[in-house]
């Protein structure tokens, strides 16, 4: 690398480039030879020379085994060039770095001496050189305490949130939680200057591991904010009957204000592993994830392989994020695990896996359609919790053939397990002009469509961590293709604590 970055500059004392390309630094762009050495060069002395980097459409980047990560600190068109992404013989020591990184040139810094915070504290007491995003953590408090086949013991209490440079805290990213004491506070700062990373047909040969929990990066990593990535097209050839999973081709990690914009992503097949309970479980491998970001927008975004088809994972997952929204996308799954605050879906079709969430504040559904047998899932493996609102506005729920149920929201919650917090169902639920369209439900036993599916507790049976469910319940126009009437639950007693008003 040296040698290329050395006769680089050569070139630069001859020329000023407005770019720099990967052929400069000995890129053949055939397919065949391994081009990530010149692809890591070109973009080390982009990043010096502050540069942007160009890639040739006409030309097939191979990246094979050569470890390491080209850093992204400048504009990139990839164009229409495709880049083939060799992971059949990655090294088990090399599978977790990424291919790209983009990055800040600002460093993070820690913020100390301060020693607790509260929820919705609207200032940290502290002056900042810039708004930033700031992360803290409780390492001595545990939440997301996850139950069933792949439980656990949990996490460190954490959340993300950003504050401009007199301490005060976006209200759209407000703190979810009190923090009586903290352990990590850290402050990455937020460029002023939009970065962007354009184009590209990028193809992944999936690797070939056992179908383990030995994550894969291998794609395009997003340490920066404020940041457009547009026109990205990802495929992948070459999956066995077994596989290891991906963390996310696209991964946005730590990063506030990014959209994405009119990429085409393509789901992994889904393969079986042996979860921590002992018992075999379905194994997930994502194409876009997002991990402690805030105010991330996907827009005109869609997915190669059928949203429908359930030989593969759902495409999408996030992590303790905020202010996430897709608007205009088609994909097979929306799925906040690990707690989302504040979450709008417009103009979207979802597929097999729908949207599944937990966390708190606003969730908004416009203009969308899902095809499963609940319009939302709370993921009971968290404790199917929501607080907060939910609002609803002319969408449509189109139920599979083989449902037994149907729902507007589901979850499971028998308040038995120690999730870590308290567990909400909304407090308030407002839907208007809803589709279920039921009609080819075969299940000879399904009765009606529910507000609320099966949530399998026994209020005669208090655990010692109940969730609080009250609130208020405002349906208006839902048209069922079956001609059924909505009903609000098998154990009416558990919801006997909200006011349900339903009208056309």
């Amino acid at each position: 690398m040296n040698k290329l970055l050395l006769l680089a500059g050569i070139a630069f004392a001859c020329t000023s480039p407005k770019y720099l390309t990967y052929e400069q630094f000995g890129a053949k762009g055939d397919g065949v030879t391994d081009d990530f050495p010149a692809i890591i060069a070109t973009h080390a002395a982009a990043n010096e020379k502050g540069l942007p980097v160009k890639a040739n459409g006409r030309k097939t980047y191979y990246i094979g085994n050569t470890p390491g990560t080209a850093v992204i600190r400048t504009d990139v068109d990839f164009g229409t060039a495709r880049f083939i992404i060799d992971d059949s013989r990655v090294s088990i020591e090399d599978r977790e770095d990424y291919i790209f990184r983009v990055e800040s040139s600002l460093e993070p810094f820690t913020i100390d001496g301060i020693g607790s915070l509260k929820r919705d504290q609207t200032n940290i007491g502290r002056t900042l050189p810039g708004r930033c995003l700031v992360e803290v953590v409780n390492d001595n408090h545990k939440v997301y305490i996850r139950l069933g086949a792949n439980q656990n013991s949990g996490v460190s209490q954490q959340e993300f949130f950003i504050a401009d440079s007199d301490g005060n805290i976006d209200p759209s990213s407000a703190l979810i939680w009190d923090y009586n004491e903290i352990t990590r506070m850290t402050a990455h700062p937020i460029d002023d200057k939009l970065l962007t990373v354009k184009g590209g047909i990028f193809t992944t040969i999936a690797n070939q591991a056992p179908s383990k929990y030995t994550y894969y990066g291998r794609g395009i990593d997003v340490q920066r904010s404020n940041v457009r990535i547009e026109g990205i097209t990802h495929y992948i050839e070459g999956e066995l009957d077994h596989g290891a999973p991906y963390g996310g081709f696209l991964a946005l990690d730590t990063a506030a204000d990014v959209v994405v914009s009119g990429c085409l992503f393509s789901a992994h097949k889904t393969y079986k592993t042996i979860g921590s309970a002992g018992v075999s479980v379905s194994m997930g491998t994502y194409d876009i994830s997002a991990h402690g970001c805030v105010g991330v927008r996907w827009e005109n975004c869609s997915q190669t392989t059928d949203i429908n088809d359930t030989h593969y994972w759902g495409i999408f997952v996030s992590n303790f994020c905020k202010a996430l929204a897709m608007d205009h996308c088609v994909l097979s799954r929306f799925d906040a695990h690990q707690g989302v605050r504040n979450v709008t879906l417009t103009g979207c079709e979802f597929g097999h896996t729908g949207v599944n969430v937990v966390g708190s504040g606003s969730l908004r559904l416009e203009n969308c359609i899902v095809h499963r047998k609940s319009l939302i899932a709370l993921r009971d493996d968290y404790g199917s919790s929501w607080e907060g609102e939910i609002i609803v506005r002319n969408c449509k729920l189109i139920v599979p053939e083989k449902a037994k149920n149907v729902s507007l929201l589901r979850g499971s919650n028998a308040g038995k397990h120690d999730f870590g917090y308290t567990c909400y169902l909304p407090e308030r639920i407002d839907v208007e002009n809803l589709v279920i369209d039921d009609s080819r439900v075969s299940d000879k036993d399904y009765e009606a469509p529910l507000i609320f599916g099966k949530f399998k507790r026994n209020v005669e049976e208090e655990g010692l961590y109940p969730p609080i469910a009250k609130g208020v319940i405002n349906i208006r126009n839902v048209e069922i293709a079956s001609g059924k009437t909505l009903a609000v639950n098998p154990e009416p007693e558990m919801f006997r604590d909200y006011t349900i008003t339903v009208a056309r």
